[in-house]
């Protein structure tokens, strides 16, 4: 049985600020701990705002934290539209996030990982106590966003802890007053497109192919939806952790790490976009950017808490067990997921785009076939529909270039044939639903491909 994937169309603008933060928030948080500070230039670090979070905010019964060094930063990002954030968006009053992940870094510092956690999960919330006029939460099953507002950085840092038990060492908190500077310090980012793109909301006008988007050109590849991919938060989401992870790659580059004014441009738009607790202090940053000068952009990894739609509340999502637990086992206690087994294709999901073609009459059905694959970590590039309907079997379509993808693709699908077209050369597989169309086989429990993302030297041309 399909789910439906969330609403989309209303609350376009709004969808599209948080996405924004989204990656202001990791692409600043990486970079500085990963690449930018790591380097000896330790003066810009003064721009970096602090507050307190205490011990009474977090509770008694907090995650024990693991021998050794490891360290767990939870990051938000804030919509705050006061100051030069003002001009992204009307004005409202206070601050909300809708932009959680957590980044792992290693006691060993031979690796690091990203995880980001779906704005719309639907999760079991703690208690949290009133604090700076904000009310509290009182324990209830609500969307994991909620503690934000309820209780502030505080409230959210306890949520996490309690829904993951994992320790969390320090919190950052990221605005978008730095994004396009950022970028363009670092010379420009690399994307690659499937198809053209013409959006007019998003000022954005840009050819297929790889490319190279400057500081304003970038904003509107993070802030576009509608032309791109198919629309979906997830589908986004899983672009922009692309884009992130080539930021983090041009960043820990030799042509940036050996260029001081560029890397001080960096730094100087950065941190002037972040808030941390007190404990993050200057010396914390230094050691830690200093033990990663060795680490490998391979050894970073973009992970998505594993999801599926909610059954019960149309739009939301929520954790898939045992795949979730498993992970945050995994960073609870220092390990890496370069060691887990089970479930794994010869070509991951992770590396696999699909273009979707509706064949058959049944409306919608193609944005649905799109978020069930998408759960299982494909990436949909475009959903439409086939030119002649009915199409009476499912089929997939691939060129010589995607060969080695479509037993990844059929093994996840109930039924389908497979065509190889010989003029198509691409790696991207077309996947055509028919009136024969059965659905995807359940996810097995020892399917574990979701808990391993990609990593900061993956290349969205080559998928």
């Amino acid at each position: 049985m399909l789910v439906d994937a969330p609403p989309s169309g209303p609350g376009a603008p709004s969808r599209r600020r948080r996405w924004l933060r989204w990656v202001i928030a990791i692409g600043v948080t990486v970079v500085l701990l990963v690449a930018g500070i790591a380097v000896g230039v330790w003066v810009k670090l003064t721009n970096v705002k602090h507050v307190d979070v205490t011990a009474d905010d977090l509770g008694a019964t907090r995650p024990p934290k693991v021998a050794g060094t490891a360290m767990n930063i939870l990051v938000v990002g804030s919509d705050q539209r006061t100051g030069k954030n003002a001009k992204y968006g009307r004005h409202v009053t206070g601050e909300r996030t809708d932009t959680i992940m957590l980044v792992h870094v290693s006691s060993k510092r031979d690796n690091a990982m990203v995880i980001s956690f779906p704005r719309d999960s639907l999760v079991q919330l703690p208690a949290c106590r009133a604090t700076g006029g904000l009310p509290g939460q009182r324990p209830h099953l609500g969307m994991i966003n909620e503690s934000f507002n309820s209780g502030g950085i505080a409230c959210t840092w306890k949520t996490i802890e309690t829904l993951t038990r994992i320790h969390i060492d320090h919190f950052v908190k990221v605005d978008f007053t730095g994004f396009k500077s950022m970028v363009d310090a670092v010379g420009g980012v690399e994307v690659c497109l499937p198809q053209r793109v013409d959006d007019k909301k998003a000022l954005l006008h840009l050819p297929a192919g790889r490319q190279t988007l400057n500081g304003e050109q970038a904003l509107g590849y993070v802030r576009a939806r509608y032309s791109l991919g198919d629309g979906s938060d997830i589908g986004r989401i899983q672009r922009q952790q692309m884009f992130i992870a080539s930021l983090v790659k041009k960043v820990m580059s030799g042509e940036t790490l050996t260029d001081p004014a560029k890397l001080l441009a960096i730094l100087d738009a950065g941190t002037k976009a972040v808030t941390t607790d007190r404990g993050l202090s200057f010396g914390v940053m230094k050691d830690l950017a200093t033990s990663l000068q060795g680490l490998d952009a391979g050894k970073i990894r973009f992970i998505t808490t594993p999801w599926h739609y909610s059954l019960t509340q149309p739009g939301r999502v929520e954790w898939v067990q045992p795949q979730a637990g498993r992970l945050f086992q995994i960073v609870a206690k220092d390990q890496s997921v370069d060691g887990v087994k089970g479930g794994q294709a010869k070509v991951g999901r992770s590396k696999i785009q699909i273009e979707l073609r509706n064949g058959t009459w049944r409306s919608g059905l193609g944005t649905q076939v799109a978020a069930f694959l998408e759960q299982r970590g494909y990436h949909i590039t475009r959903i439409g529909d086939t030119a002649r309907k009915p199409q009476p079997k499912t089929m997939i379509l691939y060129g010589p270039n995607g060969e080695t993808r479509v037993p990844t693709l059929t093994a996840d699908l109930l039924a389908a044939t497979t065509r190889e077209v010989p003029a198509a050369q691409t790696n991207r597989l077309v996947l055509v639903i028919g009136d024969d169309w059965k659905g995807l086989k359940p996810l097995r429990a020892d399917d574990t491909e979701s808990i391993k993302g990609f990593d900061a030297t993956h290349d969205s041309c080559a998928t």
